[in-house]
């Protein structure tokens, strides 16, 4: 285990912010507190973990000496903390999605230029080996320029997030539903592997989920410059699966995420060639992607999202709202 020489101050304590606290703490490369301004819950999670907990940011600022801030509250006040975190001089990890509007990206992104921190935002696909060296097979031009791609996906969400009715989750005002809570996911993951959404048209609707009205399922038909994308997910189906195609000019690469393996077959084979890797607990994933944000708080090379990748979903998920709100296809700049 390697000595603490980062102080990480974690902004909620919901379950996603204790899982950034676990997980920052099997790093072994940081000192960790936590903030929240529902006492119950901060002297829980903190006495649990015996790391330092305060009800206030404020009082997290005069009693904790932190380099970095993990910002884990309801999205919508993700950028004003954003900014409160710059101005602190604290590097950033944000989670995601980024925000739920774009009015306060502008001034977040000049923050950054300004406090020359490192800024990274929570999509944690960037982390998943087999994510990773697809991306790298892609840019080989293995298959040549992808034309053609399908993400499917779901899980039964009231498996993994028991609560889901008392949490943001019931409003888009707080970054809820399928869209900004799920999809956000693998749309930021497949601009990651692509490049940006040019055009979208979204369906989306609350077909099963019990006690929320906001939307548990989604199709959505997208162009990423010239290559055709389209995505299915819900979150009430029994099987827990990302399944990628991408089919390119001399040949196809495929993602299972659930069989954590990348596949290549090239034009003219009998089948695929599989690249499966060991299996792995939850936690690891967030591990790993504590141990980017150190490394990029080091100046070392991180693969997490940048602020400007995560602002480019953003604009997917407002895109895929808007489409499914009017039924109209959005142009997106």
């Amino acid at each position: 285990m390697e000595t603490p020489t980062h102080s990480v101050l974690i902004i909620g304590c919901g379950s996603i912010g204790e899982r950034h606290l676990r997980c920052f703490l099997k790093t072994g490369r940081a000192r960790v507190a936590v903030c929240d301004t529902n006492g119950p819950l901060l002297q829980d999670v903190a006495s649990r973990y015996e790391v330092p907990g305060f009800e206030s940011l404020e009082a997290a600022q005069a009693g904790f000496s932190a380099d970095a801030w993990v910002i884990c509250t309801p999205a919508q006040t993700h950028l004003g903390l954003a900014l409160r975190g710059l101005a602190a001089g604290q590097h950033l990890l944000i989670e995601k999605p980024l925000a739920v509007d774009l009015e306060q990206v502008d001034a977040v992104r000049a923050a950054i230029a300004k406090a020359n921190r490192h800024v990274a935002v929570a999509y944690v696909y960037h982390t998943m080996p087999w994510v990773q060296d697809l991306r790298q097979a892609l840019q080989a031009g293995i298959i040549g320029q992808p034309k053609h791609v399908t993400v499917i996906a779901g899980q039964h969400f009231p498996t993994f997030r028991p609560a889901y009715r008392e949490i943001y989750y019931t409003r888009h005002e707080t970054g809820g539903g399928a869209i900004q809570d799920a999809l956000t996911h693998l749309a930021n993951m497949t601009e990651w592997l692509l490049g940006p959404t040019t055009r979208l048209f979204c369906d989306a609707d609350h077909q099963v989920l019990d006690g929320v009205t906001v939307e548990d399922t989604v199709n959505i038909v997208a162009r990423n410059g010239s290559t055709m994308v389209t995505y299915a997910m819900n979150q009430f189906q029994a099987p827990n699966e990302v399944d990628v195609h991408l089919h390119g000019e001399r040949g196809s690469l495929a993602l299972q995420g659930h069989k954590r393996r990348w596949g290549v077959q090239m034009a003219g084979e009998a089948d695929w060639t599989w690249q499966l890797y060991p299996a792995v607990e939850r936690d690891d994933w967030f591990i790993r992607q504590a141990g980017y944000f150190l490394d990029g708080i080091e100046g070392k090379p991180t693969v997490l999202s940048t602020f400007e990748e995560a602002v480019q979903t953003l604009k997917f998920n407002l895109a895929a709202l808007e489409s499914a709100r009017t039924g109209r296809q959005i142009e997106m700049a």
